[in-house]
């Protein structure tokens, strides 16, 4: 059975479109968040064959998505907690978009628009990298919501569109760089 989202009342914000009471699953998000993705690939249909099989398939950076690369101890100093549930609500509310964890190489990548990556502000912080033009990111199925394979999405993409604000991400790992100097994280 499909999970059912009520938009909020009219007004608060919304399109007109949304105004009017429409009623959207978790399905059909999921969906419209796959489809924009699937946005910066050259084929589909491979990268659908990849997701289903491997969990995994790379998309090309630099036009419909870029993203900044943190390393695990940074964002679990920010984060106060290296416990993977607890840092992934941390980074729903401080972060304000998709985020996915690599497990293997224990990074976080937030996704944050390709623009924001002109002047990557935190080149100072060890680890971290703007993955941008010319490089390809192996992003999670959107269906690995839990810790578990290669890699998760922490906070998966609500909507189509909707990144990480640059500020966010460089906020954080200020945060959790100055908590790795001070000696304050674990």
């Amino acid at each position: 059975m499909s999970e059912r989202t009520q938009l909020p009342p009219p007004g608060k914000g919304l399109s007109d479109s949304a105004k009017s009471g429409l009623v959207v699953t978790g399905n059909e998000r999921v969906l419209a968040a796959e489809q924009w993705l699937l946005s910066a690939v050259e084929d589909r249909e491979l990268a659908r064959r990849q997701w289903d099989r491997e969990g995994v398939t790379l998309l090309r950076c630099g036009g419909l998505i870029s993203a900044i690369r943190l390393p695990a101890r940074v964002v679990w100093s920010a984060a106060e907690t290296e416990e993977l549930p607890e840092v992934d609500v941390y980074l729903s509310g401080a972060l304000e978009g998709p985020v996915f964890m690599d497990l293997h190489v224990c990074c976080y990548y937030a996704l944050v628009g390709s623009r924001s990556l002109e002047h990557f502000p935190f080149g100072d912080v060890p680890g971290s990298a703007a993955i941008g033009r010319a490089h390809y990111l192996g992003v999670p199925a959107l269906r690995n919501v839990t810790a578990a394979g290669r890699s998760y999405w922490c906070v998966p993409p609500e909507s189509p569109g909707v990144l990480c604000p640059v500020e966010a991400v460089e906020a954080l790992a200020r945060k959790g760089r100055a908590r790795m100097i001070a000696g304050q994280c674990r």
